[in-house]
């Protein structure tokens, strides 16, 4: 048997235990989805969105994409982001990245794969912006794991930044953006900062400025940034 005909078996086996559990379970399943979260995480088959949330189909809309990234020129990410904000209302959007991630050490190292250099080199931005402090960590394994942290950051940031969250905010939409980096070494989420509603004008500040001293201004404001 060939290793893709073990995922359709696989597939049978846990829509009849649903089916067993529940007889009405994909009828209810098919009427409509209202996911409270949007999950944009990183592609790593290790990091499963529902998996290591433990939610169900149905109760997170997700993207994914190498290393987590949000950028403003990204087509699909925008018409997720504007689909799940806008059409499905969710309530909450997470931007989750993980330590070990092969994308962020490819950006660390300067590592040359070729096409994905191009993605990448959002990574080699925030390395380069906070360089002072990646190079005062006490070793390399520090050093990757907070570029993680600090690229997963700049990624709400940049969530704050777009004219979806923005308008959503502006209309008193209910939304929240998280960033979150998932520790594969033990299987915990570990919250790196979140903002709300109230935090619209501080991020306005750092997207109308767009410079550093603006940037710690903003975040040590009101934003909720916790190490």
């Amino acid at each position: 048997m060939q290793r893709h005909e073990k995922l359709l078996l696989a597939n049978k086996a846990w829509a009849l235990d649903k089916l067993e559990l529940d007889e009405f379970y994909f009828e209810a399943l098919a009427a409509d989805q209202k996911p409270d979260f949007l999950w944009i995480g990183c592609s790593d088959s290790r990091v499963s969105a529902e998996e290591i949330t433990g939610t169900l189909p149905g109760e997170m809309f997700v993207h994914r994409n190498i290393a987590n990234q949000v950028i403003s020129s990204d087509l699909n990410l925008l018409s997720v982001l504007q689909y799940a904000v806008e059409v499905l209302k969710v309530r909450h959007v997470i931007v989750c990245g993980h330590y070990e991630c092969g994308g962020v050490k490819a950006a660390l190292h300067n590592r040359r794969y070729g096409l994905i250099d191009n993605w990448l080199q959002n990574i080699q931005n925030v390395k380069e912006k906070y360089f002072e402090e990646l190079k005062n960590m006490p070793d390399e394994p520090s050093r990757f794991n907070r570029l993680v942290e600090l690229s997963t950051r700049e990624q709400v940031y940049n969530l704050g930044h777009t004219a979806i969250v923005q308008n959503a905010w502006n209309q008193k939409q209910p939304l929240w953006l998280h960033g979150w980096v998932f520790d594969i070494h033990n299987g915990q989420l570990k919250e790196i900062v979140n903002l709300s509603p109230e935090d619209k004008a501080d991020v306005q500040f750092v997207r109308d400025l767009g410079d550093e001293d603006g940037l710690s201004k903003a975040l040590t404001t009101d934003i909720r940034l916790l190490k």
